[in-house]
């Protein structure tokens, strides 16, 4: 938008660094990425960070790196350090229920939870609230400046519970995230190890559970 209006130059930009360029191509942003990196001086460094090496991605490099060196984990794999479970539920009375057990047992952790939908953020945001927990929620209904509060008073531990949709939360780096729930489940497996890749870094143990 900002190139369109002609308030920014990147012909003098020498470096480009496109973070989750899987998720951007899986959200239809790839016309955008190929008009940016048009606009980019041709002598760049380019650097590519993505989650999954898919025919999409491995197309994009070929258009746009030259001789490009490849650093990558063993894909369509979830980090060791993350233990994971399903909890199952009959309806969302004993969802909600469930939910809950877990959270009061977990005490203070900081929790991260999905959900796929805005107004279902909203919701879950509300009943969570007033079963006295400290929670806060983000999604793309919301301000800049108060996803940024809300995501500042996390990262504190101001409150302990996030909810999120996955627009939202894409690339979000948040430190000693314990758990990552998925309180609907993820439409793709690429969805589910962005997901819970959020917990369990820099060698520490998370837990991943998925409501079904």
């Amino acid at each position: 938008d900002l190139i369109e209006r002609k308030v920014l130059d990147l012909s003098t930009c020498h470096k480009i660094v496109l973070d989750e360029a899987d998720r951007m191509l899986d959200m239809g942003f790839r016309d955008d990425m190929v008009f940016i990196l048009g606009k980019v001086s041709k002598e760049r460094q380019t650097l590519f960070f993505s989650a999954t090496l898919s025919a999409e991605v491995k197309k994009l490099t070929a258009e746009f790196l030259k001789d490009p060196v490849f650093i990558s984990v063993i894909s369509g794999e979830t980090a060791k350090n993350i233990d994971q479970d399903i909890i199952r539920t009959r309806n969302k009375e004993e969802k909600l229920e469930r939910l809950h057990e877990v959270l009061k047992k977990e005490g203070s952790n900081k929790v991260l939870i999905f959900r796929e939908m805005k107004h279902s953020v909203d919701s879950l945001t509300k009943d969570l609230t007033h079963m006295g927990f400290k929670v806060g929620c983000i999604h793309g209904d919301k301000r800049s400046r108060e996803r940024i509060r809300t995501l500042d008073l996390f990262k504190k531990n101001h409150i302990s519970i996030l909810i999120a949709t996955d627009v939202a939360a894409r690339g979000l780096d948040i430190p000693d995230v314990t758990h990552v729930i998925n309180y609907d489940i993820p439409q793709t497996y690429n969805t589910y190890v962005h997901r819970i890749g959020r917990t369990g870094r820099s060698g520490k143990k998370g837990i991943a559970l998925t409501f079904v």
